[in-house]
């Protein structure tokens, strides 16, 4: 069985930035008849906020949660005063997320093609699409990506298309799944620094708080639930101590219910 966890930080610290408003009130997600979100409540406006916990804790389904893909079982989700699912234009113009593989997000042959592509869902014509695509490429000192093939793309290449169509969207609030996976430090580093030249609000869900170093606030989830919340320096220690405690136990041989 696993060690229960120390009793959550209820309270969220003061945010040093002021960002995109995220409010979830008692969220429930059922799925065959499995507890993946269970009352999750949380408010927050902070400009950069890292998420963390084990396989299975539920980060990607709250990533998904708050960008509309799917909906509550029950509960409220608000995202910069919307709510995400219901309005899905209003997510579009609001919220972008990358995923883990850019494989499951590029769904076009050329560069241009794929930026273009969420402009335009947003209402652009082609004409105006494209050309503000190349604006984007130009931004990122990319221009001659223009009619490369995607497929021709190096992985990290890849990452990199998908948060430039992600940023040609002007979203308030940019959700990240674990967008460094598999990448290797050079790549992550480069990544890292365009991200930080966002302007708007990040949650950035990770394996590896390394990825995170800086940012204001973690969250911690485990079995879908809020096991902690409040500033890196404070939610680190108790989230890298609860894993040691974890590693050191032989909880790999319990089978699953």
């Amino acid at each position: 069985m696993n060690k229960p966890l120390e009793k959550p930080i209820t309270q969220v610290t003061k945010p040093i930035t002021q960002g995109c408003s995220i409010h979830l009130d008692e969220v429930c997600l059922e799925i065959e008849g499995k507890q993946v979100v269970n009352k999750l409540s949380l408010s927050t406006t902070i400009k950069r906020l890292g998420v963390i916990g084990r396989n299975g804790s539920g980060k990607s389904t709250l990533s998904r949660l708050l960008s509309g893909l799917i909906e509550t079982s029950s509960g409220h989700i608000e995202v910069a005063g919307i709510n995400p699912f219901k309005d899905r234009k209003g997510a579009l113009r609001e919220i972008g997320l990358l995923f883990q593989n850019p494989e499951h997000q590029i769904i076009f042959p050329t560069v241009i093609e794929e930026i273009a592509f969420g402009l335009r869902q947003q209402g652009q014509n082609k004409k105006t699409a494209e050309q503000n695509a190349l604006q984007v490429l130009a931004s990122f000192g990319k221009e001659h990506w223009q009619n490369v093939h995607t497929s021709a793309l190096s992985q990290g290449q890849k990452h990199l298309v998908c948060l430039m169509a992600v940023m040609a969207m002007k979203p308030n609030l940019i959700i990240l799944d674990e967008p460094f996976a598999g990448l290797d430090i050079p790549t992550k580093k480069q990544l890292r620094r365009y991200l930080d030249k966002f302007s708007g609000s990040l949650i950035h869900i990770s394996h590896d708080p390394e990825d995170l170093n800086g940012y204001e606030q973690l969250l911690w989830l485990e079995g879908g639930e809020v096991a902690a919340l409040g500033r890196y320096e404070e939610v680190l220690p108790r989230y890298l101590n609860e894993m040691d405690t974890l590693g050191d136990s032989d909880d790999i041989s319990d089978l699953a219910s």
